[in-house]
């Protein structure tokens, strides 16, 4: 295998000239550089990453922590990140936090141990924060994703307020009054922001707040189609239920299949995320779609700058979601 010395020997050049050709580190003149690039390539010369890590004082590495096994809606974010990216040389590491306080702490940890630029994090419900906590105590550029859990770091997400209120408002609309809500994953900013903007909503429409057709915190489906179930067994049971995330919209269609109730004629459903299948079920879906995309990249492009000049102000930022409408909410789809 050749090695860097090979290469200066080849090119007629020193050691030193050829590290700066690879790694950046000074002006070599056209000539001179050719001659390195021409060496390099004859003797199928690999830099070694490490070493070139060392030098450049960068591993060309960023983190992902985020929950990926316990919501389907993170995989666009992800996939989003890494081609963003990529197309700046960048490699990703992917951490699944499963939303565990310390599971998030401890992988946290592990990325800024590896060296990694920076990190993009999803937030669990730790309220201490101690993950955000240790990146600011080790200086690690990081950028938050989803829930923007403290005012003084970068972060990109969904107006969940806004985009509840939304759905809330669309049933209105449609002449529903007593609205359920199975809400997602107790203790996440997102669930909060998302039953605030629900709250707000029913407020702002005069309509009475049933704290006994709320659930505030469902982890997984099974949660939600318990809590879904208790709601709708009720002689006074909600016309329309608004769901959190993806995970408690299949809770509540599993329990309005127990209970022999047809989804569109005895129940709107409307919820958030347009899975892929959303529009496979009958009847279809409808659901408030998350720009994911947009998130992944906005915040790997965050990362990017915030890597490069850590004197920037903090920037945080919330996008709008998408109405889709189709058949769930019992209005027809268009």
């Amino acid at each position: 295998m050749a090695t860097i010395t090979d290469v200066a020997r080849v090119a007629g050049v020193s050691v030193s000239t050829v590290s700066h050709v690879v790694n950046g580190t000074r002006h070599v003149n056209d000539a001179t550089a050719a001659l390195v690039r021409q060496a390099i390539e004859t003797l199928g010369f690999v830099p070694n990453a490490v070493a070139r890590s060392l030098v450049r004082s960068s591993t060309d590495a960023v983190g992902i922590a985020i929950s990926i096994s316990t919501n389907y809606y993170f995989n666009d974010i992800v996939s989003s990140i890494e081609r963003a990216c990529a197309a700046i040389g960048q490699l990703v590491f992917l951490c699944d936090t499963q939303n565990d306080p310390e599971t998030e702490l401890r992988l946290v940890r592990e990325l800024v141990q590896r060296r990694v630029d920076g990190v993009i994090l999803a937030p669990s419900g730790d309220p201490e924060n101690r993950a955000i906590d240790y990146l600011k105590s080790s200086r690690m550029p990081f950028v938050l994703v989803d829930r923007l859990t403290v005012a003084d770091a970068d972060g990109v997400c969904l107006d969940n307020e806004a985009a509840m209120e939304a759905l809330i408002d669309h049933l209105v609309g449609h002449g529903h009054r007593r609205i359920g809500l199975i809400a997602g994953e107790p203790g996440l900013l997102s669930t909060i922001e998302r039953v605030r903007g629900y709250v707000g909503a029913m407020r702002r429409h005069g309509l009475e707040i049933d704290r006994s057709l709320m659930s505030e915190g469902n982890a997984n489906s099974a949660d939600a189609r318990q809590s879904a179930l208790e709601i709708l067994s009720r002689a006074d049971r909600p016309t329309a239920i608004a769901s959190g995330n993806n995970l408690a919209t299949i809770g509540v269609m599993r329990a309005v299949r127990d209970l022999g109730l047809r989804i569109a004629e005895d129940l709107a459903l409307i919820g958030f995320d347009d899975f892929d299948w959303a529009d496979c079920f009958e009847p279809r879906l409808t659901v408030m779609a998350q720009p994911s995309e947009m998130i992944g990249m906005q915040a790997a492009e965050m990362l990017s700058r915030r890597i490069k000049s850590g004197t920037e102000d903090v920037r945080q930022v919330r996008l709008p979601a998408k109405l889709v409408i189709r058949r769930s909410c019992g209005c027809g789809g268009h």
